[in-house]
């Protein structure tokens, strides 16, 4: 089938991008000495961790405990819960029904929460990863308090694999370069703190796609999620390039005035994250000056430069949400494509798996 045959909107995705991304990231890695665990929420599709494993990722991450069960059925056997959590009484038996058909660590930052999964998992083989903060201020403990966590966890009689961060402030321009200096200071101070406590510390855990580029050896492994598919928060933020953007929306043009234009795609389907730093809504592949400059539920405003072609109603545009993650947790199922022929469909298989 042609792209041209689908009733827009649809999501898709370009498969020689896809894998030229994947390639370059297995190959960087290797370059850094990190191995790849990358964040799976990005896409929610097992299929698309199967390339990635393929491509040389040991396992992947994911953020909820409803996306593991998706993923372990279908037959993913390492995975990182990479948040703290709360384990109610379901929330553990859900975990411990995964521990006999995965590898399954999860990620701690409190002795509340540790507390809380003993009482829940008794002996179990799930590993824990204490989180630390290196400038996100989200979750994760102050990098120096760790120990009264892995003495928690030793108390317990659980397993204790390493630390790990998210430098997500390599989400701000000017924050970018030195946020992965930032996560290997975080993690220093607290392995140090574990050693000298005689705790060893098997997994130094962190990365972002911002950070990328910068990612020290220090680190055992790295969890970006993005470079797979890209987005335009990415494109501005200058870590990928037009070519490298693998997942578009495609949209047709409903209305047009002059060089501005409406499509038929908006937030329900790119999603409505706007940085304060982005430049629009989105951006338009192929053409590096258009810029989604307004968005309803339904339509997005494209303005286009006054020296370009002229754009008309019919055409079809393909636009770039600007965050990807989002954007794929807003569709059912996503077309994969080479050139403008779409070879087959991926199910969002863990789309709304909130809990």
């Amino acid at each position: 089938m042609d792209l041209h045959e689908v009733d827009t909107p649809f999501a898709v995705i370009d498969h020689d991008r896809l894998v030229t991304n994947l390639e370059r990231h297995h190959t960087r890695t290797q370059q850094q000495g990190v191995a790849s665990r990358p964040h799976a929420k990005t896409h929610k599709i097992p299929e698309l961790a199967r390339l990635q494993m393929d491509h040389g990722a040991r396992g992947v991450t994911l953020a909820t405990l409803g996306e593991a069960e998706v993923f372990v059925d279908a037959g993913i056997t390492d995975i990182f819960l990479a948040y703290p959590l709360w384990l109610t009484p379901n929330k553990a038996r859900r975990l411990a029904a995964l521990s006999p058909k995965a590898t399954i660590a999860m990620g701690v930052d409190s002795v509340a929460g540790i507390n809380q999964a003993a009482l829940g998992l008794g002996r179990t083989s799930i590993e824990f990863m204490i989180e630390v903060d290196s400038g996100h201020h989200r979750s994760g403990i102050d990098p120096h308090d760790v120990v009264s966590l892995a003495e928690a966890l030793a108390k317990h009689d659980l397993t204790f694999r390493g630390v790990f961060t998210y430098p997500g402030h390599s989400y701000d321009p000017h924050k970018k370069d030195s946020a992965s200096v930032d996560e290997v200071k975080a993690l220093t101070v607290a392995t140090t703190a574990l050693e000298s406590a005689g705790y060893a510390v098997t997994e130094r855990s962190g990365g972002s796609t911002p950070s990328l580029h910068s990612t020290q050896s220090f680190l055992t492994e790295t969890r970006a999620g993005v470079y797979a598919l890209g987005d335009a928060q990415q494109l501005e933020l200058g870590t990928m390039t037009m070519d490298d953007l693998a997942l578009s929306v495609v949209t047709t043009v409903v209305s047009a005035r002059s060089h501005t234009v409406v499509v038929d795609a908006g937030s329900k389907i790119m999603g409505a994250d706007k940085a304060p730093w982005a430049s629009g809504h989105g951006r338009v592949l192929g053409h590096p000056d258009a810029r989604l400059t307004a968005m309803s539920e339904h339509h997005a405003t494209v303005v286009f430069p006054e020296d370009s072609a002229p754009v008309v109603c019919g055409d079809l545009l393909r636009v770039i949400p600007n965050h990807v993650c989002n954007a794929v947790n807003l569709v059912d199922s996503l077309a994969v494509a080479k050139g403008s022929t779409i070879t087959m469909w991926w199910k969002v298989a863990a789309r709304g798996k909130n809990s």
